[in-house]
């Protein structure tokens, strides 16, 4: 292949795609315990690797027998390994069934033979892997017996109405107790379908090529069946995951349960499948091409009914500047009127520990920024790897951001080791094994095709073999970046976050995380919570009246206003999902309780005024947002706008299409009055009010 053809190829695929490609299927089948977008073929190739929590430190590794091998078994990689990627296309690309495509954007999932082939299409722009999606981690209190007071507290409930008419999209995990009496009216679950993306068995619904879809004939079934036998619901129509105290139930009862603000809207819930075995990680994707599958469905099942959707969940790659094709395609889906998303904005917020054995800084510690003020002039970043506090078995990335007129290079140094590089702008090293048996990959690219900003994206895997593993060591690894050409100097930097890690003897892999020296608290917001259109919802810890300490914070890197609103999120009350039916409730705290109580505002928005756009939603929510006593009304980097007020989002939606015309425009002399808009009564002598409506959409 000549040079262009193998620059065309290097430039058009992200960098963790090249790794890929440059792996033994035996390492494949490791990795893919961690990385969700990578999936195994072979179940018995994905069963054979030691899992990653046999990894051993690099001390007790032999001396022999160790050393990174050179050169792919390419026809082994051919077979065992599929990629799930995003790609972006100056053409339109054609549909693939059970996939989605949209203009010049698609999901694909490829071999590695696939996409170096698509790579080297004139028409691909670029070709990345989905996001890992990361799991809620609320904070659980202890269940109860006591419902939750009315979740909205006004003097006349019918101003607010009751979302009727409405349909709530839950995306969530852990299962959805749709029999839990927060949802049944006269014996009958207000869920009317539930697709659970991770079922191994049963029938699926026509265009759907995982899992299977519950629908609600067959839970009005399993109520009246489980009734008869003496058996739940659940026992007759179960779900993939059904985790006691579900983080998806307890959200859906924030939002549309009978004691949350959509009492009387529909649901329709997606489960989406983060496996927790190992061998069923290697063997999935469970990544973020699964939650656009999930928006599509929702959409489609909502035809031309306005929707209102949750997501609790989050990704931390990317730019954070709502360019990923994920943010870009669901801005494009939510360009229609009637629909809403809204996204937790992550608890990604706590820097120092509160108590001596708090660990959620590890969580917190994912941001630094900085700024290089000349050539020749450097800045180090301290970047600390934990796992077991000796060894570390996950592969830990770091990606840092900076501006286009800028040049950087890079180095990194182990604990106790040498430096490592300079690394300069389109140069890069791959798989190069340090004394220990750490692999390092580092890749200074430059002007991204989706924002133009150029990016380093550096890379610790362990050693990963068919018979072992031996971790990463513990420690503080220093990366310096060298300013070359420097005409901003700004940049910032995020570690994607690892979830922890049971071991199953009572110890954890805990995430690598940037030390009190290099962390900046700021910007941390969940990469999916900084797109356009989204609305980022931030958690209000009541009490104290302030953010809470988890919640995590803006602006976006391209310094827009994220999150754009906060709303109760600390020690909810809600449904108990599939737990003891004595303690129906339980309580949880973060912004995964937040967000759906911002979803429930905007069903009861919409149901007053269904044709309202993401556009209009958004500027609704800022407007007439409050803000904490002491505080003032501009926006605040852990507060957003401010604390979402129920009542007035819902009159002002109603004011969006009422115009009224003036029928004496001529203003009396002095200072004109202040008139609401809606003020002037219909049908006098000086104005008339006209509503006007879009016209329905028609099918295409």
């Amino acid at each position: 292949m000549s040079d262009r053809w193998q620059n065309v190829v290097l430039r058009n695929q992200h960098p963790k795609l090249r790794m890929f490609a440059n792996c033994d299927p035996e390492v494949s089948s490791a990795k893919s315990e961690v990385q969700p977008a990578l999936r195994m073929a072979s179940e018995e190739l994905a069963a054979s690797t030691p899992p990653l929590a046999t990894a051993i430190a690099p001390d007790a590794a032999p001396a022999s027998g160790t050393a990174k091998k050179h050169g792919v078994d390419v026809q082994a990689q051919r077979e065992a390994v599929e990629v799930s990627v995003f790609v972006r296309s100056t053409d339109s690309l054609p549909p693939v069934a059970g996939q989605q495509t949209l203009r010049g954007m698609a999901t694909r999932r490829m071999t590695l033979d696939e996409v170096y082939n698509l790579a080297r299409e004139p028409s691909t722009i670029f070709i990345e892997p989905a996001d890992a999606l990361k799991l809620p981690r609320p904070i659980k209190g202890s269940a109860g017996s006591t419902a939750p007071p009315r979740r909205v507290s006004v003097g006349n409930p019918a101003e607010l109405g009751d979302g009727n008419g409405m349909l709530i999209g839950i995306i969530d995990v852990e299962g959805f107790d749709w029999a839990h009496p927060d949802f049944l009216v006269d014996g009958k679950s207000r869920f009317i379908s539930i697709w659970d993306q991770g079922a191994k068995v049963g029938r699926n619904r026509k265009g759907l090529k995982r899992g299977r879809v519950i629908s609600a004939a067959e839970m009005q079934a399993a109520l009246t069946d489980a009734a008869r036998i003496g058996v739940s619901p659940h026992d007759l129509e179960p779900q993939s995951q059904m985790v006691v105290g579900s983080h998806g139930t307890h959200v859906a009862s924030i939002a549309a349960g009978k004691s949350g603000l959509c009492s009387a809207a529909e649901i329709a819930a997606v489960l989406i499948a983060l496996p927790e075995d190992e061998i069923d990680r290697r063997t999935s994707f469970y990544d973020s091409t699964c939650l656009l599958d999930a928006v599509y469905y929702l959409f489609d099942l909502a035809g031309e009914r306005p929707i209102s959707i949750n997501i609790s969940l989050g990704t931390n790659g990317h730019a954070h500047d709502g360019s990923s094709i994920l943010d870009r395609w669901i801005d494009a889906l939510l360009a229609e009127p009637g629909r809403s998303i809204c996204i937790a904005a992550g608890n990604a917020g706590q820097e120092r520990p509160e108590a001596p054995d708090d660990l959620g800084y590890m969580m917190g510690r994912i941001h630094a920024s900085g700024k290089i003020e000349a050539q020749g002039l450097d800045h180090i970043l301290e970047w600390q790897v934990v796992g077991d506090r000796v060894k570390d078995a996950s592969e830990n990335e770091l990606e840092i951001w900076y501006e286009p007129q800028d040049r950087f290079a890079i180095s990194i140094r182990p604990p106790d080791g040498d430096w490592i590089g300079p690394v300069l702008p389109g140069q890069f090293i791959e798989n190069h094994q340090l004394p220990d048996r750490t692999l390092i990959s580092i890749y200074n690219e430059l002007h991204h095709p989706t924002n133009g900003a150029n990016y380093i994206a550096a890379y610790l895997t362990p050693f990963f073999d068919k018979s072992l593993i031996i971790g990463i060591p513990a420690g503080v690894w220093q990366v310096r970046l060298h300013g070359l050409v420097i005409r901003d100097g700004t940049f910032h930097a995020w570690i994607e976050r690892d979830d922890p890690a049971d071991l199953g003897d009572g110890t954890y892999f805990w995430p690598s995380f940037f030390t009190e020296a290099s962390h900046v608290d700021t910007s941390s917001v969940s990469a999916l919570a900084c797109g356009q259109r989204v609305v980022s919802v931030a958690n209000l810890d009541e009490m104290k009246r302030r953010a809470h300490i988890t919640s995590s914070q803006g602006p976006t890197r391209d310094g827009r206003l994220k999150p754009d609103i906060t709303a109760p999120g600390t020690r909810i009350v809600a449904a108990n999902g599939f737990g003891d039916p004595n303690n129906p409730w339980i309580e949880m705290t973060g912004t995964s309780m937040a967000s759906p109580y911002v979803a429930g505002v905007i069903g009861l928005m919409l149901a007053a005024e269904p044709t309202l756009t993401a556009a209009q939603i958004l500027g609704i929510i800022r407007a007439t947002a409050r803000p904490l006593p002491g505080a003032t009304y501009r926006w605040a980097n852990d507060l957003g706008f401010g604390v979402i007020s129920p009542a007035a989002c819902v009159t002002e939606a109603s004011r969006v299409v009422v115009r009224t015309e003036l029928k004496e425009p001529t203003a009396p002399p002095g200072p004109a009055p202040v008139v609401a808009a809606s003020s002037a009564p219909r049908g006098s002598a000086a104005s008339e009010a006209i509503t006007t409506r879009r016209p329905p959409r028609t099918a295409s």
